[in-house]
């Protein structure tokens, strides 16, 4: 009998994880099912609960469940722990393991197919969110000479700050301060939700100036009004989420199959033109 796998949300419709998925199951040869399960709003548990007696080798997970299955999860890498969320399950007999790839799938998607270098560099995310919060671990291991973190509400961007104090060069700004700077960013990440209102970040131009790469977490929007305001500004490199996306399913997939399957291929086919 094959494995089974899913992802779980709520709405589930537009998931892109069981075509992922499929895809990497084919490449590798890996015997596996994975399906799409919308489980009612405060029915994550039970829902859970029954994917397993079915049988159930791992789950992932997107809106808006990532708490609860922070929760549900018995033990919890260092990722899932700082980023406290979780957006991947394992299960082991009683062992329920939780873990975050967004940030890891982030920094892979910088450094390795977009061939920006974050080490050194000065990084700028906008943000305080959970994705941003996801992301700053694997953003500090990368070693940049400094990022900051700039939230509408500073104190929520101070307190997600503290939590990560000892971790590496972070700084918190508001929108305001920005205008002042003397230099611009090497990286700027929007890790906001302006996009998906089709609204973009109060961010003064001059946050692009020198910038190599402006990046969306959205995808498949194509060219966000963050994205135009890059463009505008002269950045030569944009890039929205999906490989992202790509990249942290293949970080899954590897956990789970103890093989990682190549993504270039999978981001090529999933990539809206920015345009």
């Amino acid at each position: 009998m094959s494995d089974r796998y899913a992802v779980i949300g709520n709405p589930i419709g537009f998931s892109k994880s069981p075509l992922i998925h499929g895809t990497f199951a084919r490449m590798t040869g890996q015997d596996l099912v994975y399906e799409a399960i919308e489980a009612p709003l405060g029915g994550f548990s039970e829902r859970v609960d029954q994917f397993r007696t079915e049988g159930a080798k791992g789950l992932n997970i997107t809106a808006p469940f990532k708490l609860d299955a922070f929760a549900y999860a018995n033990e919890l890498s260092e990722s899932a722990d700082r980023a406290g969320a979780v957006n991947c399950l394992k299960f082991d007999g009683d062992r329920i393991i939780g873990e975050n790839f967004d940030g890891i799938g982030l920094v892979r998607d910088i450094t390795v197919n977009l061939g920006v270098k974050m080490a050194g560099q000065r990084v700028l995310m906008l943000g305080a969110g959970g994705a941003a919060r996801g992301a700053l671990l694997p953003f500090l291991r990368q070693e940049p000479s400094e990022l900051v973190l700039v939230n509408r509400t500073l104190s929520k961007a101070v307190a997600l700050a503290e939590e990560f104090a000892g971790c590496g060069p972070l700084i918190v700004s508001g929108y305001a301060e920005l205008a002042d700077l003397a230099e611009g960013y090497d990286v700027v990440v929007n890790a906001t939700s302006a996009s998906l209102r089709g609204e973009m970040p109060p961010l003064p131009g001059n946050v692009f100036r020198g910038a190599k790469l402006a990046y969306e977490l959205a995808y498949g929007k194509g060219l966000t009004p963050f994205l135009q305001a890059a463009r505008a500004e002269g950045v030569a490199k944009l890039a929205d989420g999906v490989g992202m996306l790509v990249e942290q399913a293949a970080e899954a997939f590897a956990w789970w199959r103890g093989v990682r399957p190549s993504t270039a291929q999978v981001i090529a086919e999933l990539t809206v033109p920015l345009s």
